[in-house]
């Protein structure tokens, strides 16, 4: 039923989950392993990895001697912050429209800090893209991302700019984001930073703060979101261990 890319575990996991969100499920109830395991055709093994990863996130519970579960209150969990998404799809998740409109690019000296992070020299170039994603008609996610010029090996369009910049990197550098390391950080939204997001100066923001590394753990781009939290929360489960 499946095809081998991506991963069956994972093409499995979104299936199941799929037909959770549609309430395909009567009773909230998951069939058994070798139920799903026939119907897919897969092995009970990637039914096992499959429902572990979705009892990761929130969206099935486990009973003991009863079986798997719905956890309607894990579905209200629609964008995990440990994996690795485009804006677009964050914004379809919670229900809107999604567009993107780039608002500048252009090429900046790195700043000490930058080089630092992005393992380069003081005032190498970096290639900057301002844009912002806005749900139906409202403004609420302000993104800018630096990517070492001297990584772009090919000349590009202004639809290459609209993509998530991992799909940019991926083209235009052939540099494959394997992971970001992030800090959530609090910030006030300044004058900028207010105007493109219609906020006023003082407004406080949630912000991610975060380098992007290749498999080989080089980082490859350097990225800054800014997020109206009156438009998009996001919510996570945290379990005793």
């Amino acid at each position: 039923m499946f095809k081998r890319s991506p991963s069956l575990t994972e093409q499995t996991k979104n299936y199941i989950k799929e037909r959770i969100i549609k309430n395909e499920f009567e009773n909230g109830r998951i069939p058994s392993e070798n139920e799903l395991a026939t119907t897919l055709g897969v092995s009970r093994t990637t039914i096992r990895d499959a429902l572990s990863r979705l009892e990761l996130e929130g969206a099935v519970v486990r009973k003991q001697g009863a079986g798997t579960f719905v956890n309607k209150l894990g579905l209200q969990i629609r964008s995990r912050l440990e994996e690795i998404w485009s804006y677009e799809n964050v914004l379809r998740a919670h229900g809107y429209t999604p567009s993107v409109r780039v608002l500048q690019t252009s090429s900046l000296a790195a700043s000490t800090l930058d080089a630092e992070l992005l393992d380069i020299k003081e005032n190498d170039l970096l290639f900057f893209i301002e844009k912002l994603f806005f749900e139906d008609d409202n403004p609420v996610i302000l993104t800018q991302n630096y990517i070492p010029q001297a990584l772009i090996s090919r000349d590009f369009q202004t639809e290459d700019c609209q993509r998530p910049i991992y799909d940019f990197a991926e083209i235009c550098c052939e540099q494959q984001l394997a992971y970001y390391l992030s800090e959530i950080v609090p910030v006030l939204a300044g004058e900028q930073i207010g105007n493109a997001l219609h906020l006023s100066a003082q407004t406080p923001l949630i912000s991610f703060e975060e380098v992007g590394y290749n498999s080989d753990n080089q980082p490859i781009l350097k990225s800054t979101s800014y997020f109206r939290d009156d438009l998009l929360r996001f919510r996570l489960i945290r379990r005793q261990v």
